[in-house]
């Protein structure tokens, strides 16, 4: 089986599956601008935090391609207004100001230097996008490896929204556990929420557990609770999109719901997620920036209206999880327990 990936860069090409149409249609887009992938970004035809920072790092290798001025201090402002256009695309997950961060970076580097032509800045700017796509693999592997210890020989898992292969560069993050623990021959089910308004449990994380011959079940959202009470559920692990340095969580809208009713039933409640997700400019979870979308999303369901005429909706995307709720944050530098202020430090930045 092909293995999935939201991204290609085929010959200084950008395409990318356009996740709002699965999984009914496979639909490829070509981005051939920094502004394309900015509003491939803002409309969810890419999502899932470690994905938009790696496209929004070849968005700005295509950026690089299509300036014609070879002066300096064109270059200069031109990658610079890219950079800050990129960032604003989504504002919750870190991820995405990580990756154009380190790119530009790189490029102003490059560039204070003069060390390169043009060309040559280029091809070396493509090859640090590919390089955060490369890593971004290995790490999610190796956060399956280390949270795989945490899932017993035979277990149900419920996981919220997809982290799985469409949400980064590939294998997923706690999608990439339930693979990895799949992979060691566990006994493995999986209870997949649907994730309402946009439903990218019902449409990518069963998508993706189908194609990988994972046992799994879809459930509403409201479902979650009375199968965590009832004993059904051994562990729940999701994703995240940002944490602060006290490990307070932001992750998909409902998130925060799951944990207290983990807490609550003594069920063992799991963050998986790269080291770039960790955000230490903000001391805690009240700080995280949370986005407001489009109420329109809450209104239809596939472009289908499911409310009367002249009713108003919120579409908040993104919840917090505070700390305590959290048994462990699983990560590719290991897993991280409480308490996480000093143990996040010693475990992401001291290595």
């Amino acid at each position: 089986m092909k293995e999935l990936t939201p991204l290609i860069w085929r010959e200084n090409r950008l395409f990318v599956i356009d996740q709002r149409l699965l999984p009914h249609r496979e639909k490829w887009l070509e981005l051939k601008t920094d502004r394309d992938v900015y509003n491939a970004i803002k409309s969810m035809v890419i999502r899932g935090a470690p994905a938009i920072g790696i496209v929004a790092a070849f968005g700005f290798v295509l950026k690089m391609k299509n300036i014609k001025s070879r002066r300096v201090a064109d270059l200069k402002v031109e990658l610079y207004n890219s950079a800050n256009m990129l960032k604003s695309a989504r504002p919750t997950a870190v991820n995405l100001r990580w990756a154009i961060e380190r790119i530009f970076n790189k490029a102003n580097s490059l560039l204070n230097k003069r060390c390169c032509t043009r060309e040559d800045l280029y091809k070396r700017l493509e090859k640090e996008a590919l390089k955060i796509l490369e890593e971004d693999i290995k790490i999610n592997r190796q956060i399956g490896k280390n949270g795989n210890r945490v899932v017993p020989r035979k277990a149900t898992i419920l996981t919220h929204c997809n982290a799985g292969a469409l949400a980064v560069g590939g294998y997923g993050t706690a999608i990439g556990v339930i693979r990895a623990a799949f992979e060691y021959g566990k006994d493995i089910t999986v209870f997949v929420d649907e994730t309402r308004p946009y439903l990218q449990g019902a449409r990518l994380t069963t998508y993706e557990l189908k194609r990988l011959g994972i046992k799994h079940y879809l459930i509403t959202d409201n479902m979650a609770g009375y199968f965590i009470n009832k004993g059904d559920i051994d562990l729940i692990v999701t994703g995240a999109d940002r944490i602060a340095q006290n490990g307070d969580t932001a992750n998909k809208i409902g998130t925060y719901t799951l944990a207290v009713l983990a807490k609550e039933n003594n069920v063992p409640f799991y963050i998986a997620a790269p080291s770039s997700t960790f955000d230490m400019r903000i001391e805690d979870g009240s700080k995280i920036p949370i986005e407001e979308r489009d109420e329109n999303e809450v209104l239809n369901i596939s472009g289908r209206g499911i409310a009367a005429e002249g009713v108003r909706a919120r579409h908040i995307g993104f919840d917090v999880t505070p700390a305590k709720y959290i048994t462990s944050i699983i990560t590719e530098k290991g897993i991280i327990r409480p308490p996480y202020k000093p143990n996040i430090k010693k475990i992401i930045f001291s290595k």
